[in-house]
């Protein structure tokens, strides 16, 4: 996704700023987080990218208050001047209790192998009409027709742009496309709210454990609004990746942050137990007395 905006901005000659969210994940708040977001507002901003759940912390941002906040900078502004919210929602679509119509955002982009369940590769993009239509498309697309028609009599096409015009292009990869609608279905039968407090309770588990572990630092806030399915953590005198190693070691799977700055990281899945979790817990705990 950051390579996705740079070919952007190039292309449309727009420029990229970048900002703290906050100083440290674990002991962000809504308010500081939503005042960051506020300030780093300028008169010639037109799009704010955030990442829902951040992989390299755990922490969840208060998407609702950040699109509520971008209401009030917007209220003076023209249409074509108003701030857009795009949200990367991956590691919240199935693990959080949202629905992303009623989030705030312009535009959500997720891909469904995380939380979802569904096939590697495949995702969603969601916008409301009027959003869509401030798009261009790109590439032709195999999936609305209003294209063929316009071609064949020699016009273009009328309208504005439609979800079914901003598409990857080429024929629909169907299989990928019912094995995502399997996943939805399962998650719609499980019930989201189930779901997400299944998540909740594992990883606030898992999260009170670490807390307490003499020689750990939990990065990924306590606060269960604030964070989601991952735990993110160091061992003092281990590096991330010793400490991955020594978890498998122990048949327990933790992997790390790949970013500049890296930590550990454990996630309680559906197909976690308490008992699991203790044990994880019980094993970093191991790591840090060794």
């Amino acid at each position: 996704h950051h390579e996705a905006i740079r070919f952007a901005t190039e292309r449309n000659g727009a420029s990229v700023r970048k900002f703290a969210l906050f100083d440290e994940a674990s002991t962000a708040t809504v308010d500081g987080i939503v005042t960051r977001v506020h300030d780093a507002v300028r008169p010639a901003t037109r799009v704010l990218g955030i990442t829902w759940v951040h992989s390299s912390t755990g922490m969840r941002l208060p998407v609702r208050q950040i699109a509520e906040a971008l209401r009030e900078v917007n209220r003076g502004r023209a249409g074509n001047e108003r701030v857009l919210l795009v949200v990367d929602g991956v590691h919240g679509l199935g693990a959080a209790d949202e629905t992303v119509a009623a989030m705030g955002c312009d535009f959500f982009c997720a891909g469904a192998h995380k939380w979802i369940f569904g096939p590697r590769g495949t995702g969603i993009v969601w916008a409301r009409a009027e959003n869509w239509a401030r798009l261009k498309p790109l590439i032709p697309s195999f999936s609305d027709s209003e294209l063929f028609t316009a071609w064949t009599e020699e016009r273009p096409p009328a309208g504005p742009s439609n979800a079914n015009q901003v598409t990857p292009g080429g024929f629909l990869a169907f299989e990928h496309q019912w094995a995502m609608g399997a996943a939805f279905r399962m998650h719609q039968q499980m019930g989201r709210a189930r779901v997400a407090g299944r998540i909740r309770e594992l990883n606030g588990r898992c999260k009170a454990g670490l807390q307490e572990i003499r020689g750990v630092k939990l990065h990924t806030p306590l606060d269960p609004e604030l964070s989601a399915g991952i735990c993110c953590f160091e061992v003092e005198g281990l590096s991330p990746d010793a400490v991955v190693k020594a978890l498998l070691a122990r048949k327990i799977v933790a992997s790390t942050s790949p970013y500049k700055v890296s930590y550990a990281r454990l996630a309680a899945g559906l197909f976690n137990t308490p008992k699991e979790v203790d044990t994880a817990v019980a094993a970093v705990r191991t790591l840090a007395t060794a």
